[in-house]
Order: structure tokens, then sequence, then C-alpha cells
């Protein structure tokens, strides 16, 4: 699943980062802390290797 917006984009790469433990997990805040604990690594690598040309800062809410 790729990522919707930028900011989704560098949340799973933090996410990822730390899941990894190339930073530490207490760094994380807010939408990156809650990805790091719900998904996979797996699925924070598809949404971190997102190609970000064309995605907008952030997503749009209805």
């Amino acid at each position: 699943m790729p990522a919707r917006s930028k900011a989704q984009q560098k949340a799973a790469g933090a996410a990822l980062s730390a899941k990894r433990g190339d930073t530490p997990k207490s760094a994380l805040k807010g939408a990156s802390q809650a990805m790091a604990k719900s998904m996979s690594e797996s699925e924070l690598e598809a949404l971190a290797h997102t190609r970000r040309s064309g995605l907008p800062e952030h997503k749009e809410r209805p």
C-alpha cells in the first residue's frame, strides 16, 4: 500500500528506523509512534518506500 502524503511517508520512515533499532523508540512522536506499535516491518517498508513526487504534503480532510 503506497503512502497517500509526504507526511505519512516520513512518519513511516521514522517508525521503520525505530523498528529496526537505528533510532530509539523514545524519539518517536505522534503518528510515527502509533505506526511503530501497530504495523509490521514489511507494511512500514511499503509506506516508507513510496515515491514522493506528486504526493501532497498533507492529505486533505473531507
